[in-house]
């Protein structure tokens, strides 16, 4: 299949046992190992950081989340996936990570293949900035991971109402 593999967000921060946590992380990362080794480009990674201005609604955010009221360079932040040579990892402090940033890294026509966490949030704020811009995308739902099982199948299924612009793929299905 051709498209570029974007990792939406594989942190500290979801995988560990902070007020964050995603259950399945680790099954998301096996999952985004075994896509790595078919796509002949370098994987995209995205990192959410806060933004410690929190200007607007996202100090109402991060009163409900305080305790992930961390400093930018907090390890927390940190990718615990290895990142390829030649990788791009580009920051971002909002739930989306499509921008122009990205959209400089996916021609249009290209697809974009979609995995990481959540699949509730970033990930899925992340496909509709996509297809609001034009952009095919497939996201690999066992190369995801949510807040929990259920609100991961109601992402996918929302996602999936979105074809042939956003299609719901499973990994054995892309190899």
């Amino acid at each position: 299949m051709n498209g570029r593999l974007v990792v939406i967000d594989m942190q500290r921060a979801f995988r560990d046992e902070t007020e964050w946590h995603v259950p399945r992380f680790d099954e998301a990362a096996a999952a985004i190992d075994k896509l790595k080794e078919v796509f002949p480009s370098a994987p995209v990674y995205t990192r959410f950081v806060r933004d410690e201005a929190e200007a607007g609604s996202w100090r109402s955010y991060y009163d409900r989340w305080n305790g992930m009221r961390l400093p930018s360079e907090a390890a927390a932040w940190d990718l615990v996936v290895d990142v390829p040579e030649g990788a791009e990892v580009l920051d971002a402090p909002t739930f989306t990570k499509w921008g122009p940033e990205l959209a400089s890294l996916i021609p249009e026509g290209e697809r974009m293949i979609l995995t990481g966490v959540s699949t509730d949030c970033c990930v899925l704020s992340t496909a509709l900035g996509a297809v609001d811009a034009g952009r095919y995308v497939t996201v690999v739902s066992d190369a995801c991971a949510g807040t929990n099982d259920e609100v991961h199948d109601q992402a996918l299924a929302l996602m999936q109402m979105l074809s042939p612009m956003c299609d719901v793929a499973t990994l054995a299905e892309l190899l």
